[in-house]
């Protein structure tokens, strides 16, 4: 299928689709509660949020979104082949040695991917360094966008992007961590308040409710940058309704990251 025909067969697909589009990845590491605690937070963002297209992936006035989550990225290459960024063709490749959607996302094979994730700890890091580089280039129009997981807070290289940001006044970046509980080193409200010492502004919401999370997303948040933390069943936990007909695995070979 060509670019514009998945673009063309993407304006039929809603929110309700996606699990029958992740029951077309077949691979044999699926991460998932990776896959189905990120799917929300994807869709609003693609669907509601994001300044970008298919045929923007390369427009320097896009938002960027770098997805730190990227070991399991099943929801994120599922809501991209919804929105037209790939051909829903690519789908029951997922994994395989020849497919453009390996259980890491690669910038360089899959349109509409800013960076290649999947090792902990490196797309706060980066997505700092993107809204540095835009603000440099006098780019004030894009908005950083980063997708973290809780445990994934346990990395020291986030801690140091958060105590740069908020006194940086990067208020172009924005992060979404997902709490799904899986945390080593954790306790109720902590993730927010981590934020909010750093200077940052910071919400925390029901990260299965959709109005909930495209109200924090849009909040005005002058001079400083933003963070979302979603909160989601916890990983071990019966999955939301929309995921229970899916069937995942849920390989966790990276640990406690989930």
């Amino acid at each position: 299928m060509t670019t514009t025909a998945a673009r063309t067969a993407a304006a039929s697909y809603s929110y309700e689709d996606l699990p029958a589009l992740m029951e077309r990845m077949t691979g044999d590491e699926k991460h998932g509660p990776a896959a189905t605690s990120t799917l929300d937070v994807l869709w609003v963002l693609y669907d509601r949020v994001l300044r970008v297209t298919p045929d923007g992936v390369r427009d320097p006035g896009r938002d960027r979104f770098l997805l730190s989550k990227g070991h399991g990225p099943m929801a994120y290459y599922a809501v991209l082949a919804a929105k037209g960024f790939v051909p829903v063709e690519w789908l029951p490749g997922f994994g395989a040695y020849d497919s453009p959607l390996g259980h890491h996302p690669d910038r360089v094979l899959v349109p509409g991917v800013e960076i290649a994730s999947g090792s902990l700890g490196h797309g706060l890091p980066i997505a700092v360094g993107t809204a540095l580089g835009l603000r440099a280039q006098g780019l004030g129009g894009p908005a950083v966008w980063t997708l973290t997981g809780d445990a994934e807070l346990d990395e020291g290289s986030n801690h140091e992007a958060i105590a740069f940001a908020g006194p940086a006044a990067l208020d172009r970046l924005h992060t979404v961590v997902v709490d799904n509980s899986s945390a080593s080193h954790a306790r109720p409200g902590g993730i927010a308040a981590r934020f909010e010492a750093a200077g940052w502004s910071a919400a925390t919401v029901d990260g299965r409710d959709h109005e909930a999370l495209y109200e924090a997303f849009t909040a005005p948040h002058p001079g400083r940058p933003r963070v979302v933390v979603a909160r989601v069943e916890p990983k071990n936990a019966r999955p939301a309704p929309l995921f229970c007909s899916l069937s995942l695995e849920g390989h966790t070979r990276h640990g406690h990251h989930a």
